[in-house]
Protein backbone atom coordinates (compact mmCIF):
# COMPACT_ATOMS: atom_id res chain seq x y z
CA UNK A 1 0.00 0.00 0.00
CA UNK A 2 1.05 3.59 -0.54
CA UNK A 3 2.87 4.43 2.68
CA UNK A 4 1.68 8.03 2.42
CA UNK A 5 -1.90 6.88 3.02
CA UNK A 6 -2.89 6.58 6.68
CA UNK A 7 -4.12 3.24 8.04
CA UNK A 8 -6.93 5.07 9.89
CA UNK A 9 -9.95 4.71 7.64
CA UNK A 10 -11.65 7.75 9.20
CA UNK A 11 -8.74 9.92 8.11
CA UNK A 12 -8.87 8.90 4.44
CA UNK A 13 -10.37 11.02 1.69
CA UNK A 14 -12.79 9.30 -0.67
CA UNK A 15 -10.08 9.17 -3.35
CA UNK A 16 -7.57 7.64 -0.92
CA UNK A 17 -10.04 4.96 0.12
CA UNK A 18 -10.76 4.13 -3.51
CA UNK A 19 -7.00 3.85 -4.08
CA UNK A 20 -6.64 1.43 -1.16
CA UNK A 21 -9.49 -0.70 -2.54
CA UNK A 22 -7.84 -0.85 -5.95
CA UNK A 23 -4.51 -1.84 -4.41
CA UNK A 24 -6.10 -4.83 -2.68
CA UNK A 25 -8.05 -5.89 -5.74
CA UNK A 26 -11.45 -4.37 -5.00
CA UNK A 27 -13.45 -2.25 -7.47
CA UNK A 28 -13.72 1.54 -7.14
CA UNK A 29 -17.36 1.43 -6.12
CA UNK A 30 -16.38 -0.48 -2.97
CA UNK A 31 -14.31 2.50 -1.88
CA UNK A 32 -17.25 4.84 -2.42
CA UNK A 33 -19.60 2.49 -0.56
CA UNK A 34 -17.32 2.11 2.43
CA UNK A 35 -16.54 5.84 2.56
CA UNK A 36 -20.27 6.50 2.84
CA UNK A 37 -20.68 3.98 5.65
CA UNK A 38 -17.75 5.41 7.58
CA UNK A 39 -18.31 9.12 6.99
CA UNK A 40 -22.01 9.66 6.31
CA UNK A 41 -23.48 6.89 8.46
CA UNK A 42 -20.78 7.22 11.14
CA UNK A 43 -20.57 3.48 11.83
CA UNK A 44 -18.43 2.47 14.80
CA UNK A 45 -17.70 -1.15 13.89
CA UNK A 46 -17.01 -3.14 10.73
CA UNK A 47 -20.01 -5.39 11.27
CA UNK A 48 -22.33 -2.38 10.92
CA UNK A 49 -21.44 -2.23 7.22
CA UNK A 50 -24.23 -4.22 5.61
CA UNK A 51 -23.96 -4.16 1.80
CA UNK A 52 -20.32 -5.18 1.46
CA UNK A 53 -19.54 -8.88 1.17
CA UNK A 54 -17.61 -10.48 4.02
CA UNK A 55 -14.56 -11.41 1.87
CA UNK A 56 -14.23 -7.81 0.64
CA UNK A 57 -14.71 -6.45 4.14
CA UNK A 58 -12.04 -8.77 5.51
CA UNK A 59 -9.58 -7.44 2.92
CA UNK A 60 -10.29 -3.88 4.06
CA UNK A 61 -10.03 -4.83 7.74
CA UNK A 62 -6.63 -6.36 7.05
CA UNK A 63 -5.34 -3.07 5.70
CA UNK A 64 -7.15 -0.33 7.63
CA UNK A 65 -8.23 0.37 11.22
CA UNK A 66 -11.58 1.64 12.49
CA UNK A 67 -11.16 2.93 16.03
CA UNK A 68 -13.79 5.27 17.47
CA UNK A 69 -12.75 7.68 20.18
CA UNK A 70 -13.60 6.61 23.72
CA UNK A 71 -16.08 8.85 25.53
CA UNK A 72 -14.67 9.61 28.98
CA UNK A 73 -17.14 12.21 30.17
CA UNK A 74 -20.08 14.21 28.89
CA UNK A 75 -21.66 17.35 30.30
CA UNK A 76 -25.06 18.67 29.26
CA UNK A 77 -26.03 22.30 29.78
CA UNK A 78 -29.49 23.55 30.59
CA UNK A 79 -29.43 25.32 27.20
CA UNK A 80 -28.82 22.06 25.32
CA UNK A 81 -25.09 22.49 24.78
CA UNK A 82 -23.17 19.23 25.20
CA UNK A 83 -19.49 18.98 25.97
CA UNK A 84 -17.58 15.76 25.32
CA UNK A 85 -14.22 14.56 26.61
CA UNK A 86 -12.84 11.87 24.30
CA UNK A 87 -9.82 9.64 24.81
CA UNK A 88 -7.53 8.96 21.86
CA UNK A 89 -5.85 5.65 21.05
CA UNK A 90 -2.63 6.71 22.83
CA UNK A 91 -4.44 7.67 26.05
CA UNK A 92 -4.42 11.43 25.43
CA UNK A 93 -7.72 13.29 25.71
CA UNK A 94 -9.45 16.11 23.84
CA UNK A 95 -12.64 18.12 24.19
CA UNK A 96 -15.31 19.07 21.68
CA UNK A 97 -18.65 20.81 22.02
CA UNK A 98 -22.05 20.45 20.33
CA UNK A 99 -24.11 23.62 20.27
CA UNK A 100 -27.65 22.69 19.29
CA UNK A 101 -29.33 25.95 18.30
CA UNK A 102 -32.32 24.01 16.97
CA UNK A 103 -33.47 23.31 20.51
CA UNK A 104 -33.21 26.95 21.54
CA UNK A 105 -34.39 29.13 18.67
CA UNK A 106 -35.44 26.71 15.94
CA UNK A 107 -32.54 27.78 13.75
CA UNK A 108 -32.01 24.24 12.52
CA UNK A 109 -28.29 24.72 13.13
CA UNK A 110 -26.09 22.26 14.95
CA UNK A 111 -22.53 23.45 15.36
CA UNK A 112 -19.63 21.36 16.58
CA UNK A 113 -16.51 23.01 17.98
CA UNK A 114 -13.55 20.77 17.18
CA UNK A 115 -10.10 20.39 18.71
CA UNK A 116 -7.06 20.18 16.45
CA UNK A 117 -4.27 19.49 18.93
CA UNK A 118 -3.79 17.77 22.28
CA UNK A 119 -3.25 20.84 24.41
CA UNK A 120 -1.98 24.03 22.79
CA UNK A 121 1.49 25.56 22.33
CA UNK A 122 0.30 29.18 22.09
CA UNK A 123 -0.39 29.73 25.78
CA UNK A 124 -3.01 32.49 25.68
CA UNK A 125 -3.36 34.07 29.11
CA UNK A 126 -7.12 33.53 29.41
CA UNK A 127 -7.27 29.96 28.04
CA UNK A 128 -7.50 26.80 30.14
CA UNK A 129 -6.17 24.57 27.35
CA UNK A 130 -2.66 26.01 27.42
CA UNK A 131 -2.37 25.44 31.15
CA UNK A 132 -1.88 21.72 30.45
CA UNK A 133 0.79 22.36 27.82
CA UNK A 134 1.02 20.91 24.32
CA UNK A 135 1.39 17.20 23.54
CA UNK A 136 0.89 16.68 19.81
CA UNK A 137 -1.13 17.43 16.69
CA UNK A 138 -4.27 15.48 15.93
CA UNK A 139 -4.49 13.42 12.75
CA UNK A 140 -7.20 14.10 10.18
CA UNK A 141 -8.92 10.94 11.39
CA UNK A 142 -8.96 12.19 14.98
CA UNK A 143 -10.30 15.56 13.87
CA UNK A 144 -13.06 14.05 11.72
CA UNK A 145 -13.66 11.39 14.36
CA UNK A 146 -15.02 13.98 16.78
CA UNK A 147 -17.83 14.77 14.34
CA UNK A 148 -18.47 11.11 13.59
CA UNK A 149 -18.62 10.02 17.22
CA UNK A 150 -20.89 12.91 18.24
CA UNK A 151 -23.12 12.07 15.27
CA UNK A 152 -23.23 8.41 16.30
CA UNK A 153 -24.15 9.33 19.88
CA UNK A 154 -26.81 11.84 18.89
CA UNK A 155 -28.45 9.57 16.32
CA UNK A 156 -29.32 7.20 19.14
CA UNK A 157 -31.66 9.97 20.32
CA UNK A 158 -32.54 11.45 16.91
CA UNK A 159 -31.94 9.25 13.83
CA UNK A 160 -32.09 12.36 11.61
CA UNK A 161 -29.36 14.20 13.51
CA UNK A 162 -26.90 16.02 11.25
CA UNK A 163 -24.09 18.47 12.00
CA UNK A 164 -24.57 21.61 9.91
CA UNK A 165 -21.64 23.82 10.97
CA UNK A 166 -18.09 23.28 12.17
CA UNK A 167 -15.80 25.68 14.00
CA UNK A 168 -12.15 24.83 14.63
CA UNK A 169 -12.09 26.71 17.91
CA UNK A 170 -11.48 23.92 20.40
CA UNK A 171 -8.19 22.83 21.91
CA UNK A 172 -5.14 23.83 19.89
CA UNK A 173 -4.10 26.27 17.17
CA UNK A 174 -5.55 24.94 13.88
CA UNK A 175 -3.02 26.71 11.65
CA UNK A 176 -0.15 25.00 13.48
CA UNK A 177 -1.66 21.68 12.34
CA UNK A 178 -2.42 23.06 8.90
CA UNK A 179 -2.25 20.00 6.64
CA UNK A 180 -4.32 17.70 8.84
CA UNK A 181 -6.96 20.38 9.46
CA UNK A 182 -7.38 21.06 5.75
CA UNK A 183 -7.55 17.35 5.04
CA UNK A 184 -10.23 17.00 7.70
CA UNK A 185 -12.18 19.82 6.07
CA UNK A 186 -11.92 18.11 2.71
CA UNK A 187 -13.29 14.85 4.17
CA UNK A 188 -16.16 16.59 5.99
CA UNK A 189 -17.12 18.47 2.83
CA UNK A 190 -17.59 15.39 0.64
CA UNK A 191 -21.15 14.82 -0.57
CA UNK A 192 -20.85 11.09 0.20
CA UNK A 193 -19.80 11.95 3.74
CA UNK A 194 -21.02 14.61 6.15
CA UNK A 195 -21.59 17.00 3.23
CA UNK A 196 -20.86 20.10 5.30
CA UNK A 197 -20.47 23.16 3.07
CA UNK A 198 -17.08 24.89 3.01
CA UNK A 199 -18.71 28.17 3.99
CA UNK A 200 -20.22 26.45 7.02
CA UNK A 201 -16.76 25.69 8.41
CA UNK A 202 -14.62 28.28 10.18
CA UNK A 203 -10.99 28.15 11.26
CA UNK A 204 -10.05 30.27 14.27
CA UNK A 205 -6.42 31.31 14.66
CA UNK A 206 -4.43 33.22 17.23
CA UNK A 207 -2.65 34.94 14.34
CA UNK A 208 -0.25 32.66 12.45
CA UNK A 209 0.32 35.17 9.65
CA UNK A 210 2.08 32.94 7.06
CA UNK A 211 -0.65 30.30 7.27
CA UNK A 212 -3.36 32.94 6.86
CA UNK A 213 -1.77 33.79 3.53
CA UNK A 214 -1.50 30.11 2.61
CA UNK A 215 -5.15 29.51 3.52
CA UNK A 216 -6.19 32.21 1.04
CA UNK A 217 -4.47 30.21 -1.69
CA UNK A 218 -5.47 26.71 -0.62
CA UNK A 219 -9.07 27.00 0.55
CA UNK A 220 -10.60 30.45 0.21
CA UNK A 221 -14.16 29.23 0.85
CA UNK A 222 -13.58 28.33 4.51
CA UNK A 223 -14.39 31.04 7.04
CA UNK A 224 -11.58 32.69 8.99
CA UNK A 225 -11.74 34.03 12.54
CA UNK A 226 -8.79 35.80 14.14
CA UNK A 227 -8.39 35.95 17.92
CA UNK A 228 -7.46 39.61 18.16
CA UNK A 229 -8.37 40.40 21.79
CA UNK A 230 -6.32 43.60 21.80
CA UNK A 231 -5.16 46.18 19.25
CA UNK A 232 -2.20 47.10 21.42
CA UNK A 233 0.99 45.10 20.82
CA UNK A 234 2.18 45.39 24.40
CA UNK A 235 -1.10 44.10 25.83
CA UNK A 236 -1.48 41.47 23.12
CA UNK A 237 2.04 40.18 23.83
CA UNK A 238 0.82 39.30 27.33
CA UNK A 239 -2.54 37.89 26.24
CA UNK A 240 -1.35 35.98 23.15
CA UNK A 241 2.41 35.26 23.24
CA UNK A 242 2.49 34.40 19.51
CA UNK A 243 2.07 38.15 18.96
CA UNK A 244 5.78 38.51 19.68
CA UNK A 245 6.47 36.43 16.58
CA UNK A 246 3.69 37.87 14.42
CA UNK A 247 2.94 41.36 15.80
CA UNK A 248 -0.15 43.30 14.84
CA UNK A 249 1.40 45.04 11.84
CA UNK A 250 2.33 41.70 10.24
CA UNK A 251 -0.93 40.04 11.26
CA UNK A 252 -3.06 42.81 9.77
CA UNK A 253 -1.00 42.81 6.58
CA UNK A 254 -1.72 39.08 6.20
CA UNK A 255 -5.41 39.70 6.91
CA UNK A 256 -5.61 42.41 4.25
CA UNK A 257 -3.94 40.09 1.75
CA UNK A 258 -6.44 37.37 2.70
CA UNK A 259 -9.47 39.56 2.08
CA UNK A 260 -8.01 40.91 -1.18
CA UNK A 261 -7.43 37.35 -2.43
CA UNK A 262 -10.74 35.85 -1.26
CA UNK A 263 -13.13 38.80 -0.87
CA UNK A 264 -14.15 37.09 2.39
CA UNK A 265 -14.88 39.00 5.56
CA UNK A 266 -12.78 38.05 8.60
CA UNK A 267 -14.31 37.73 12.05
CA UNK A 268 -12.08 39.32 14.69
CA UNK A 269 -12.70 37.90 18.14
CA UNK A 270 -12.18 40.15 21.14
CA UNK A 271 -12.27 38.60 24.60
CA UNK A 272 -13.62 41.11 27.10
CA UNK A 273 -11.83 40.97 30.45
CA UNK A 274 -12.80 42.87 33.57
CA UNK A 275 -10.55 45.91 33.92
CA UNK A 276 -9.45 45.81 30.27
CA UNK A 277 -12.72 46.37 28.38
CA UNK A 278 -12.20 50.13 28.37
CA UNK A 279 -13.24 52.81 25.91
CA UNK A 280 -9.57 53.29 25.03
CA UNK A 281 -9.25 49.59 24.17
CA UNK A 282 -12.38 49.79 21.99
CA UNK A 283 -11.01 52.89 20.21
CA UNK A 284 -7.78 51.05 19.49
CA UNK A 285 -9.66 48.09 17.97
CA UNK A 286 -11.77 50.46 15.83
CA UNK A 287 -8.69 52.26 14.51
CA UNK A 288 -6.88 49.01 13.75
CA UNK A 289 -9.80 47.62 11.73
CA UNK A 290 -10.68 50.76 9.76
CA UNK A 291 -10.80 49.83 6.06
CA UNK A 292 -10.61 46.09 6.79
CA UNK A 293 -13.42 43.80 5.62
CA UNK A 294 -14.21 42.77 9.16
CA UNK A 295 -16.76 41.86 11.76
CA UNK A 296 -15.99 41.96 15.49
CA UNK A 297 -17.31 39.24 17.78
CA UNK A 298 -17.19 40.28 21.42
CA UNK A 299 -16.68 37.39 23.84
CA UNK A 300 -17.01 37.95 27.59
CA UNK A 301 -14.18 35.81 28.93
CA UNK A 302 -15.06 32.48 30.50
CA UNK A 303 -14.03 32.44 34.16
CA UNK A 304 -11.09 30.09 34.74
CA UNK A 305 -9.82 29.92 38.31
CA UNK A 306 -6.15 29.58 37.32
CA UNK A 307 -6.13 32.70 35.12
CA UNK A 308 -7.68 35.01 37.70
CA UNK A 309 -9.66 36.72 34.96
CA UNK A 310 -13.33 37.66 35.14
CA UNK A 311 -15.86 39.04 32.68
CA UNK A 312 -16.77 42.74 32.71
CA UNK A 313 -20.07 44.14 33.89
CA UNK A 314 -22.86 44.15 31.28
CA UNK A 315 -22.73 47.96 30.94
CA UNK A 316 -18.99 47.78 30.13
CA UNK A 317 -19.68 45.21 27.42
CA UNK A 318 -22.40 47.37 25.90
CA UNK A 319 -20.17 50.44 25.98
CA UNK A 320 -17.39 48.58 24.19
CA UNK A 321 -19.84 47.54 21.47
CA UNK A 322 -21.21 51.08 21.08
CA UNK A 323 -17.74 52.54 20.55
CA UNK A 324 -17.12 50.12 17.67
CA UNK A 325 -20.55 50.70 16.13
CA UNK A 326 -20.13 54.46 16.27
CA UNK A 327 -16.92 54.13 14.27
CA UNK A 328 -18.52 51.96 11.61
CA UNK A 329 -17.21 48.57 12.75
CA UNK A 330 -19.84 45.78 12.54
CA UNK A 331 -20.04 44.09 15.93
CA UNK A 332 -21.96 41.34 17.68
CA UNK A 333 -21.91 39.80 21.12
CA UNK A 334 -21.30 36.06 21.07
CA UNK A 335 -24.34 34.14 22.22
CA UNK A 336 -23.25 32.46 25.41
CA UNK A 337 -23.85 28.74 25.56
CA UNK A 338 -22.79 26.12 28.05
CA UNK A 339 -21.56 28.50 30.75
CA UNK A 340 -22.85 26.09 33.40
CA UNK A 341 -20.73 23.15 32.17
CA UNK A 342 -17.09 24.30 32.29
CA UNK A 343 -17.54 26.20 29.04
CA UNK A 344 -13.94 27.29 28.60
CA UNK A 345 -11.93 24.93 26.42
CA UNK A 346 -9.58 22.77 28.46
CA UNK A 347 -11.57 22.93 31.70
CA UNK A 348 -13.24 19.54 31.37
CA UNK A 349 -9.94 17.88 30.47
CA UNK A 350 -8.18 19.45 33.46
CA UNK A 351 -11.05 18.42 35.71
CA UNK A 352 -10.82 14.81 34.48
CA UNK A 353 -7.05 14.74 34.95
CA UNK A 354 -7.45 16.07 38.48
CA UNK A 355 -10.09 13.45 39.33
CA UNK A 356 -7.84 10.66 37.98
CA UNK A 357 -4.86 11.61 40.16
Amino acid sequence: MNTMVSSDIRGLTEDELILVCQEIGLPKFRGRQIFQWIQQKAVQHWDEIKNVGKPDLEKIRGRLTLEPLQLLREQVSKDGTRKFLFQLADGQSIECVLMDYDRVKSRNRRTVCLSTQVGCPVGCAFCATGLSGWQRNLSAGEIVGQILDITHLMRQEDPEFQVTNVVFMGMGEPLLNYDEVLKGIQILNREAGQNIGMRRMTISTSGVAPKIRQLAEDNPQVGLAVSLHSANDEIRNDLIPINRRYPLAELMKACREYTEATNRRITFEVALIAGQATQKAADEVARLLQGQLAHVNLIPVNPVVETGMARPEPEEIQRFARVLEQQGIPVSLREEKGTDIDAACGQLRRQWESDEK
